[in-house]
C-alpha cells in the first residue's frame, strides 16, 4: 500500500482514517471453541504513517468494545512483515501493548501467529516475552502454514488476503524460508534502553539463522 502522510505531518484524524482504510485490524470469523477471531494483518499496519496514539484511539473506539464481554483469539498474520516497513517498533509495541485494558488481556485465550519464520520467533523469544510477559507469551502458538490455522479457526467464516495463500506457495518450494531467511527483516535494530539486555540476546542469536 502506498501513503502521502507521515505521523508527524498528519493529523489525528485522518491517521484513524488510515487505519480504518489499510484494514489492519479486523473482528472476522470464530474459532473451533466459537470465541470471536481479533484478526490482525502485519503487512497491512502503515507503521510509517500512524502515531502510537492514533493506534491506541483506533482499538479504543473501533476493537475494544467488542472484545471486553467475553473470551476471543487472535490471529496475527506476519506474512511479508519487515523492519523498517510495517512493524510499530519495541517502543511503540509495548506503549499499545500496556495500553489495552486488563479485562480484555483477560479474555484473550490464544494468540496464532501465522508464517513466523525462525528469526521472528527468536526475536519474540527474546524481546517480546520482556515486553508482553510470559503470561501472553505463553499463549502464543506459531502456525507455519494455513492449512495448520483451520485446526484452531473455522475456515469458511475468516477470510485472509491472497498473499498469504501466495506465501505458502513459496513456502513448498523454497523450504529455507522457514528457517528464518526473512530478506530485511529486523536488519536495522534500534535498541531501547528498556531492552537493551534482550536486544542484545537475540543480535547474537541471529548468527544460527
Amino acid at each position: 500500500m502506498n501513503y502521502s502522510v507521515s505521523s508527524s505531518s498528519s493529523s489525528l484524524s485522518d491517521q484513524l482514517h488510515l487505519l480504518g482504510k489499510a484494514e489492519v485490524f479486523k473482528l472476522h470469523g470464530r474459532d473451533r471453541a466459537g470465541r470471536n477471531v481479533f484478526l490482525i494483518v502485519g503487512k497491512h499496519f502503515p507503521a510509517r504513517f500512524v502515531s502510537t496514539q492514533a493506534v491506541n484511539l483506533y482499538l479504543k473506539d473501533k476493537i475494544f468494545p467488542f472484545l471486553k464481554d467475553g473470551p476471543f483469539t487472535l490471529v496475527y498474520i506476519h506474512t511479508d512483515v519487515h523492519w523498517t516497513e510495517n512493524f510499530p517498533g519495541i517502543s511503540n509495541l509495548k506503549a499499545i501493548y500496556e495500553f489495552i485494558p486488563t479485562t480484555i488481556k483477560n479474555n484473550l485465550k490464544a494468540v496464532y501467529f501465522v508464517h513466523p519464520g525462525l528469526q521472528a520467533r527468536l526475536f519474540f523469544a527474546t524481546v517480546g516475552r520482556l515486553i508482553l510477559g510470559a503470561e501472553l507469551y505463553n499463549k502464543v502458538k506459531y502456525v507455519k502454514r494455513v492449512e495448520f490455522l483451520w485446526e484452531y479457526v473455522r475456515r469458511k467464516e475468516i477470510e485472509l488476503p491472497e498473499f498469504v495463500y501466495d506465501h505458502d506457495e513459496k513456502l513448498e518450494f523454497c523450504p529455507m524460508m522457514d528457517s528464518g531467511l526473512e530478506s530485511d527483516y529486523l536488519r536495522l535494530f534500534p535498541a531501547s534502553p528498556s531492552v537493551d539486555s534482550a536486544v542484545s540476546t537475540y543480535s547474537s542469536m541471529r548468527c544460527f539463522a
